[in-house]
């Protein structure tokens, strides 16, 4: 008889995206950042972070800039806990060194160890909506999920039509535009598949470009394009945290003559659980971006909780 697949996934994406499709059951670790759904956080850990997250945004983006230039990786392996359980599935990403364990790292010590003979390695590395739905089929496939992940995924289809077909017909005047920032200092907009979220919610992105890397940007950018709505979302962040760095940014000149300042339009999400992570939340994330752009036609998603939820209105938080 088949041994059962033994699984490791080193993303939180890809452990959410297990979950959905039932695989869960074969998970034998995940990654230090992987807290959803919250039986994963019982899981052992397999990888550690090398930055320390408790100082500034741009203290964070120092130690980065300097791990990165010396290439020094950001995140480290539990290399004897993955030789202990001798998966036989290892997830992991190949889009982003600042977003994970570096691919790299992870082929070198499957390739090196003889305990890992016959372990197969999964890297993610999607950079739009399309293409994280299809990583649900290819984890499936991977895992023996491939009708779970079907049903799965057009349960999220069918949550994506029912916004944008309530979205495609309005007129380009009822279109705010629309703004995400994904890092406060420096000043970094989202990309990937926040600008497609973002139109597909009913907006009008235009200081990022959907299927690109987020990408850093200049305050004059920003206030030049004048966004209606401005979401921020610092990315691996919880709401608490993001309020608090988003609040540095009323300090900033121009800060009050921004249009989506004076309508009250400025939201902060909870990144690290929503808009970051390309997985099947961005689904979630979507529903969030529709109530807050056009709240009059979209309505608090049902799944939210009033008295818990992951997003703040800016001109609620003292400055």
């Amino acid at each position: 008889m088949e041994e059962p697949p033994r699984i490791v996934s080193l993303i939180s994406s890809a452990t959410e995206i297990l979950y959905g499709i039932g695989a869960d059951q074969h998970l034998v670790a995940v990654s230090h950042e992987c807290d959803y759904p919250p039986a994963a956080r019982t899981l052992p850990r397999a990888t550690r972070s090398l930055i320390d997250s408790s100082v500034s945004a741009a203290a964070i983006d120092e130690q980065v800039a300097t791990r990165s230039g010396e290439g020094l990786a950001l995140y480290e392996l539990d290399a004897d806990l993955i030789r202990r359980l001798r998966p036989s599935l290892i997830v992991t990403q190949a889009q982003c060194d600042v977003c994970a364990v570096r691919y790299a790292d992870v082929l070198d010590l499957v390739k090196t160890d003889a305990s890992l003979v016959g372990t197969k390695v999964l890297a993610l590395s999607p950079s739009s909506l399309e293409e994280v739905l299809a990583d649900i089929q290819t984890v499936g496939e991977a895992t023996g999920c491939q009708r779970a992940a079907s049903v799965f995924l057009n349960q999220l289809k069918g949550r994506i039509e029912a916004i944008a077909g309530r979205t495609a017909s309005l007129a380009e005047h009822a279109r705010p535009r629309v703004a995400c920032i994904e890092w406060v200092e420096p000043l970094m907009f989202a990309a990937n598949w926040t600008p497609e979220l973002l139109s597909l919610a009913g907006g009008r992105p235009g200081v990022a470009k959907a299927g690109q890397h987020s990408i850093y940007g200049s305050w004059e950018e920003l206030i030049a394009y004048d966004p209606q709505a401005l979401f921020i979302s610092p990315c691996g962040f919880d709401l608490q945290r993001s309020v608090q760095d988003a609040s540095s940014l009323q300090n900033r000149p121009g800060w009050q003559n921004l249009s989506a300042v004076q309508n009250g339009r400025v939201w902060v999400i909870d990144g690290n659980a929503y808009l970051n992570r390309s997985g099947p939340r961005l689904v979630d994330s979507l529903e969030i971006l529709a109530h807050l752009t056009h709240p009059n036609v979209f309505d608090r998603p049902a799944w939210s909780d009033p008295s818990n939820l992951p997003w703040a209105q800016m001109s609620d938080q003292p400055n």
